[in-house]
């Protein structure tokens, strides 16, 4: 779930001309590049790497890694486990063209001094293109306030959309987590793929529809990777469980 960037907005300096003295610098094949925020769209910025390396020590508090996502068929960094939760919804999330770690510096001007940001993610998706910021709700402060929303304006000059994420629903990770750990299942020697697809058509509570098969365990393994899919749908509102209701995925768009 986001978090509101507003708060931080009053402290910005964003009087006329603001695009053309904020500055943005990517890295680009080992080189280091910067322009205006006002050139920033003709600028090849989706094909950067991260602006800082991912480190691993004994003493860290964070927990860095990497998080292979099934559509962009690679690894990307991340500096916290909660980095590593974005990341996998966001290959959940579908429609995901590309993701860059860490894309860009922001240098921004605010009422009597100048500062930069780094966020993220940038992800590039069928439906337009994600500047993302991660931190989780207790741990903000005014300074990331003032942050997120500079990166928010800059989005906006370069018609991207713009998010914090902050916290998560209770059940929602617990669902996605199950999820994901079928979603590079690739074979099907039993042929339960086409049985439970027919199967759920009306809707059919996920227990029930797994014990139709006469090869439940097996049929759930199927299950999570058709859900992951988007082959077959779910609410996932609630807590994947038992009785949640699987339909196809046609009909659980409409």
């Amino acid at each position: 779930m986001s978090t509101d960037v507003d708060a931080g907005r009053s402290g910005l300096d964003l009087g006329d001309g603001w695009t053309r003295r904020w500055t943005v610098s990517w890295q680009a094949d080992g080189d280091d590049a910067s322009c205006s925020v006002h050139d920033l769209v003709q600028e090849p910025v989706l094909t950067g790497d991260p602006m800082r390396h991912f480190t691993w020590r004994r003493d860290q508090r964070h927990r860095p890694g990497l998080q292979f996502l099934t559509s962009t068929g690679r690894h990307h960094g991340a500096e916290s486990l909660e980095e590593s939760r974005v990341l996998l919804a966001l290959d959940f999330a579908g429609d995901v063209i590309d993701v860059v770690s860490q894309p860009l510096k922001i240098s921004f001007a605010t009422c009597g001094k100048r500062r930069a940001h780094t966020p993220d993610y940038l992800a590039v998706t069928r439906r337009g293109v994600w500047l993302i910021d991660v931190r989780p709700e207790p741990l903000i402060k005014e300074s990331d306030r003032e942050s997120f929303a500079a990166a928010a304006e800059v989005a906006v000059a370069c018609g991207w959309r713009y998010g914090v994420a902050a916290r998560w629903r209770e059940h929602a990770f617990a669902g996605l987590d199950a999820m994901a750990s079928r979603r590079r299942l690739r074979s099907d020697p039993l042929g339960l793929r086409p049985l439970l697809l027919a199967e759920a058509g009306g809707g059919r509570r996920f227990g029930e529809l797994a014990a139709a098969t006469g090869c439940e365990p097996a049929a759930r393994a199927q299950l999570l990777h058709l859900l992951w899919s988007r082959q077959l749908g779910v609410d996932l509102a609630g807590p994947l469980q038992d009785r949640s209701l699987v339909m196809p995925a046609a009909e659980a768009g409409r």
